[in-house]
């Protein structure tokens, strides 16, 4: 892959920041944002300088908001990839194997698929302004998997089903009380912190990290094949009538009706 056109991919001492850029779409992925962050999370793995990968978003107002729903109004789909097919499970079980702690910054919404991406992470440091939700239901998507079962070992079971069934936003504050994130910083210290904490790892033990990370891993790693199952069931979801009038009503700024598919 030659240069990056949705994300930058930097070295800041032994610590590998990886940005979606895509401010204008508040940071939102497609196919061709999906395929770069497996190239440069491949990368950062390679790299043996590199001890820590810190996962943001460029500007202030947003960490990643998941799929870009415009992109599927517009092509009927996440657009073009490498291979034809739209790999963010792929992305998913990479940030979990690489054996490198993966640090969220989260400096915005975190909403829908970039909320999950920041469950993903092993750490999370958030900005006093970042907001956190889902919207699946919302636009006639879900996420199975390490978006619901591991959220639930993360913040518990009645958490994670208010999260998905209820689908409000919540604040930083209520995010780290919950135990979503780690630490809540002002706006401007979120990357340098999380730079900060991956130099820290990048001064232990490599081969400690690595074998704590995988044990960490161990215990969930069985969500593996329900995100199979639910990613295959999903594709098929997206192609129904009524997964179309929750991205349709997403896109015309109104109130989806699923009255018919109940």
């Amino acid at each position: 892959m030659g240069e990056y056109g949705d994300i930058t991919f930097e070295r800041d001492e032994c610590v590998a920041v990886i940005t979606i850029n895509r401010p204008d779409r508040m940071n939102a992925f497609r196919g061709q944002t999906v395929d770069e962050l497996i190239h440069a999370f491949t990368a950062a793995w390679a790299d043996k300088a590199v001890a820590a990968v810190v996962l943001t978003g460029a500007g202030d107002r947003s960490f990643c908001v998941g799929g870009d729903q415009k992109q599927r109004i517009e092509s009927g789909d996440y657009g073009p990839t490498q291979t034809g097919l739209f790999e963010i499970e792929r992305l998913h079980k990479l940030i979990r194997e690489i054996p490198k702690p993966v640090i969220a910054a989260v400096n915005g919404y975190a909403i829908g698929g970039g909320h999950v991406l920041h469950v993903l992470c092993d750490l999370t440091v958030a900005s006093a302004t970042a907001r956190f939700g889902q919207v699946g239901p919302r636009v006639g998507s879900f996420d199975g998997g390490f978006g619901t079962a591991y959220l639930a070992r993360v913040v518990g079971e009645k958490r994670a089903r208010q999260i998905w069934f209820l689908l409000e936003q919540f604040d930083a504050e209520t995010a780290e009380r919950w135990g979503l994130v780690n630490i809540v910083v002002a706006p401007e210290e979120v990357v340098p912190t999380a730079v900060s904490w991956g130099k820290t790892i990048g001064s232990y033990s490599p081969t400690a990290i690595k074998f704590l990370k995988h044990s960490f891993n161990a215990d969930t790693d069985h969500i593996v094949g329900i995100q199979h199952l639910v990613f295959d069931g999903l594709a098929l979801y997206g192609k129904t009538d009524e997964a179309n009038e929750g991205l349709t009503a997403f896109n015309e700024k109104r109130t989806p009706d699923f009255e018919p598919y109940r």
